[in-house]
């Protein structure tokens, strides 16, 4: 079942259910893979990797504005928004724990003999390669500065 179909399904039971906040959610996703497939260039179904990237993109833009405005002691805005993330991530695939992605990274480092901070770079890019879709770049950043310090 495509990605797309899954998202008109929910859309339905959102709205038979009355939950704005899912349905908004819902509303978004469809609107941003509609654009992605719009795009000039773009074929009619986007590729797995690329509906995964676009989800997340989603799920970064939810989580950035709720911490602005919870920042801004404005709880009220930063709840909706950290609700449809929760939404949006019901359609990635599952995410890896810190210590999952620890032991992934470990095994890139050792395999490709990175060391030190000058390495970092390298480190994130095969890192980001291996868990495209499975942990976000923050996470990934964090245990390679970690294990390269």
């Amino acid at each position: 079942m495509s990605l797309q179909t899954q998202i008109m399904d929910a859309m339905k039971t959102a709205m038979k259910a009355k939950d704005t906040v899912t349905l908004e959610a819902l509303r978004a996703v469809k609107s941003a893979l509609l654009l992605a497939q719009t795009e000039s260039g773009a074929k009619e179904e986007l590729a797995e990797e690329e509906e995964i990237k676009l989800l997340q993109k989603l799920v970064k833009q939810r989580k950035d504005s709720a911490a602005i405005y919870t920042e801004q002691g404005r709880e009220d805005l930063a709840a909706p928004e950290i609700e449809q993330a929760a939404v949006i991530e019901k359609f990635l695939p599952a995410q890896l724990s810190e210590e999952e992605v620890e032991a992934k990274v470990k095994q890139i480092i050792e395999a490709n003999g990175f060391s030190g901070m000058g390495d970092m770079g390298k480190t994130m890019g095969v890192a980001s390669k291996e868990l495209a879709g499975s942990a976000d770049g923050k996470t990934i950043s964090a245990v390679v500065k970690r294990l390269l310090a």
